[in-house]
């Protein structure tokens, strides 16, 4: 027989993929002698067959009974009996943390008669109806559909008629009216009495837990992170302890260290006569944790004590829920807290610091995704800004949009474009999608532990929590801030960093990572030493592990300095075209319109200085590294007007009667000539350079030029022709041939050896496919992986992205759109195989790739495992780049 339940005390951290991160965890933390209450985990694996044939196995139930027996046996008390019963919680536990996207269900045991036993002395009645309430409550939402605002609607009722701030402040007979009308409100949406029988409610729990895996948050929210579907989530039951008691009791979520900005100390909050649900959910605020010392000392130098022993077991920062009943403390979950990227950043220097961990195991505990975050704008703080509401400072980070009241418009208007900020008194999952949608988070309640600030954090969206000052009507479709009236659709700025909203957009500035970066590497004067401090350090491991060469995409010299700036170690892919575009497009029009070789080769003498002037500026730039120049790649069309604008054009001069427009005229009948169909897949990179006469030998002398104008200037110019679109090698031999024979004539004309390595951009399947041929004739291949995913997938990305990739997204096809992150099985395979053959036809092949997947943080470690040399992308993503091929060189971790 399969084991599909573990007890605490018979499991731990080594069964984790089987027991989730909360039983692992659990389990832990009894073994290191921590008062932890007793229970037991259902593991992922019954939740996989549950969720595959829609039935859990057939040993569970009889297994969750047993051990149910053997929980009893140690509580002293049995499920539901009638004095004091024994209550548990049912909470779900992924092996990958996915905080508030699951079910959980509290006091399950009570029923008509339990509540009686349990509240049966005076002091005990209004916590025995409160319990009974919350039952209620969770088990009709979670485990019965009922929707959850209808209860929360019925509890807003009663509270305004009590003028209660809070439910805290209800009596036992407002609680016991609350829970009738709650049970009343189950049997009339569903047709079912609430249940009356422990075990039943118990085995309903476990099973809806179980269905919360494919819950619509729980989906979006294992797209947004990358979690695979097929994990499942274990149960956790637990015996209830309790700390709506009384001013005795409490509930509070603790972090070792600030998940915020890192630094070291006390953070969290505990609300007092409180279960663990009202403090992560924000319904009612919280008092600092630190307030405990003064409330309960005791219990607060045993909470200190247990986080001390709980950082040094798992070596991170670790995020703690705990309850304390009538003074004693209980520990409830911990786990390897969420935070925001200057956090992580921090911590993991923090700790190398420390000698805790080693500086690799610190660069694998940051990541590119959260650099990004880093180099982000901040609001410029030296004007003073009309500041409307104060919070805490619960995300950092700088946000700027129009106000929305529910998830629903936050989703709608981030569709159409707007960018939001989503105002709610507390968020809930069911929020999610919202919070994905907006730009900021803004909550009149809660603290930096509530599910706001915690999914936030996460995400890296910004987000002030605990407002209070703001008070939200979401059926008016506004907020108040003393005076002052903000409705839907208007602008905010959200500074979480500061826990500040201010009306309307305020100015931003490049934050102190951005200006670290723009420095070179230096640390910007009068910067604060966080982050850029724990940046700088982490990015020197990343620069001494990597094995990957990080270049830039780079076509001016503007970009080519910024790119040197930020670490680039040369140009990956520098785009001609661009260089033929503003007041130099007449001399292409030129060009195109010649009718002879001579009026043809005037053209493109008029073109070969500014192109020389072009690659002498890129080139001094990036002098001693190399600078891979892409011969013209676009149709020749593309530099012509727009062929309808020519249309109108000609045919109004005719209606008018003016003067004849000869070169309009010529222009619009060069369009009609060479208008395609598919014009991506028609005359352009390769086939232009054979096709139209001068053009290669202009581009080419224009390179070769400007490397003997650096060389004559003392410089080390290293400029590499690279030829795109090639799909046979007879093309890349012809024009090979070609450049050979202006390289030659330059070398023979100024008596400076000029060599420029040629190569070709890889970025059709059947060059992939004959890559060993390829390279007989290459010296290097660069990846052109934007146009290889397009033939690749037969998609059109101009128009795909738009029409079908939210559906496709939603459906599964893909989890990421093709062309952010690499697709590993098909455009992925292409490129092994082109490595592997172009490598075996040649050993000392230079093989870089130079799409925008080479920024990309899940693609850079593909292209370190199939063995590129480099990577070249946007000169902004450099630093992504650089950090992530260092990650991608560290030794695999189980």
């Amino acid at each position: 027989m399969n084991t599909y339940v573990y007890d605490f005390a018979e499991s731990g951290g080594e069964l984790a993929h089987l027991l989730g991160n909360k039983g692992a965890n659990l389990a832990q933390m009894a073994r290191m002698g921590m008062p932890v209450p007793p229970g037991f985990t259902v593991t992922t694996e019954a939740c996989r067959v549950f969720l595959a044939t829609g039935e859990p196995p057939a040993d569970v139930r009889q297994q969750v009974h047993d051990h149910l027996a053997t929980l009893e046996a140690t509580a002293g008390k049995r499920l539901g009996q009638a004095d004091n019963p024994l209550l548990v919680s049912v909470r779900s536990g992924a092996s990958i943390s996915m905080p508030g996207m699951m079910e959980t269900v509290l006091d399950i045991g009570l029923n008509d008669y339990s509540v009686l036993g349990l509240g049966k002395t005076p002091e005990r009645e209004r916590f025995a109806w409160d319990s009974y309430r919350r039952l209620v409550q969770m088990y009709g939402s979670t485990v019965m559909g009922v929707d959850s605002s209808l209860f929360e609607a019925l509890l807003n009722s009663i509270e305004e008629q009590h003028h209660a701030a809070d439910d805290s402040c209800l009596d036992a007979c407002d609680l016991i009216r609350i829970t009738e009308s709650f049970k009343d409100l189950v049997l009339e949406r569903t047709g079912r009495a609430f249940p009356q029988e422990p075990s039943e409610q118990l085995w309903e729990a476990v099973l809806a837990v179980f269905a919360s895996w494919n819950g619509e948050r729980a989906r979006l929210y294992r797209r947004r992170e990358h979690i695979p579907d097929d994990l499942g989530t274990a149960v956790t039951v637990q015996a209830m302890v309790f700390g709506n008691f009384g001013p005795d009791s409490g509930s509070g979520v603790a972090f070792t260290r600030d998940p915020a900005t890192g630094c070291p100390g006390v953070y969290g909050d505990y609300l007092p006569s409180a279960q663990g649900e009202d403090v992560v959910s924000g319904v009612r605020n919280t008092v600092p944790l630190q307030e405990l010392a003064s409330l309960d000392p005791a219990s607060f130098a045993q909470l200190r004590e247990h986080m001390r022993k709980l950082e040094g077991h798992y070596r991170d920062l670790c995020d703690i829920e705990f309850t304390i009943e009538r003074g004693t403390l209980w520990m409830l979950q911990t786990r390897v807290g969420k935070r925001t990227a200057q956090a992580a950043f921090s911590i993991a220097s923090q700790l190398a610091d420390e000698g805790v961990i080693t500086p690799r195991e610190a660069l694998g505990r940051v990541d590119g995704a959260g650099l990004a975050q880093l180099m982000f704008p901040r609001f410029d703080t030296t004007g003073t800004g009309n500041v409307i509401a104060r919070g805490i400072p619960a995300s950092p980070g700088a946000a700027v949009g129009a106000v929305v009241f529910d998830s629903a418009a936050a989703v709608r208007r981030a569709g159409a474009g707007e960018k939001v900020v989503l105002v709610r008194h507390e968020t809930t999952a069911d929020d999610l999608p919202g919070m994905v949608a907006a730009q900021a988070v803004l909550t009149s309640r809660g603290g930096k532990t509530s599910h706001a600030a915690v999914v936030a954090r996460g995400m890296g969206r910004v987000c002030v929590c605990g407002a209070e000052g703001i008070a939200v009507d979401v059926e008016a479709r506004c907020f108040t801030a003393g005076d002052l009236t903000v409705s839907e659709g208007t602008v905010v700025s959200v500074d979480g960093s500061r826990g500040l909203v201010l009306m309307g957009a305020v100015p931003m500035v490049d934050s102190d990572v951005m200006r670290y970066f723009d420095r070179g590497g230096l640390l910007p004067d009068g910067a604060s030493q966080e982050p850029a401090r724990s940046v700088h350090r982490l990015m020197t491991e990343a620069d001494a592990a990597r094995r990957l060469e990080v270049r830039a995409n780079a076509d001016t010299p503007c970009d080519a300095a910024r790119a040197r700036r930020f670490g680039a170690q040369g140009i990956g892919l520098c785009r001609t075209e661009h260089m033929f575009l503003g007041d130099r497009r007449p001399l292409v029009e030129d060009m195109i319109l010649a009718e002879s070789e001579t009026a043809r080769a005037a053209a493109l003498d008029a073109l070969l200085p500014l192109q020389r002037s072009d690659f002498i500026g890129i080139l001094e730039e990036m002098d001693g590294l190399p600078v891979t120049i892409r011969l013209l790649d676009p149709p020749l069309h593309e530099f012509l007007p727009d062929r309808t604008e020519l249309a109108v054009r000609v045919a109004r001069s005719e209606a008018l009667g003016t003067p004849p427009d000869p070169r309009g005229a010529s222009l619009l009948a060069a369009v009609t000539r060479m208008h395609e169909e598919n014009p991506m897949l028609g005359l352009r990179g390769v086939r232009l350079a054979l096709v139209v006469p001068g053009l290669v030998a202009m581009q080419v002398r224009a390179i070769a030029e400007a490397v003997v104008a650096r060389t004559l200037a003392g410089g080390t110019p290293r400029a590499e022709i690279m030829v795109p679109l090639v799909d046979a090698v007879e093309e890349l031999r012809l024009v090979k041939e070609e450049v050979g024979r202006v390289l030659t004539a330059v070398s023979t004309e100024t008596g400076i050896d000029v060599d420029c390595p040629v190569g070709t951009m890889i970025e059709l399947p059947r060059a992939a496919l004959t890559a060993g041929r390829i390279a007989e004739e290459a010296r290097f291949f660069s990846f052109g992986t934007n146009d290889l995913t397009q033939t690749t997938w037969g998609f059109s990305r101009d128009d795909v992205e738009a029409a079908f990739f939210s559906a496709y997204l939603d459906k599964g096809v893909f989890t990421a759109s093709p062309f952010e992150t690499l697709d590993r099985e098909g455009v992925g395979r292409l490129v092994r195989i082109a490595v592997s053959e172009g490598r075996r036809a040649h050993p000392d092949l230079v093989i870089g790739v130079c799409g925008e997947h080479g920024g990309d943080p899940a693609s850079v470690r593909f292209f370190h495992e199939v063995g590129l040399d480099y990577v070249s992308c946007s000169p902004f993503r450099v630093p992504v780049a650089r950090l992530e091929a260092g990650r991608a060189a560290l030794p695999a971790t189980d």
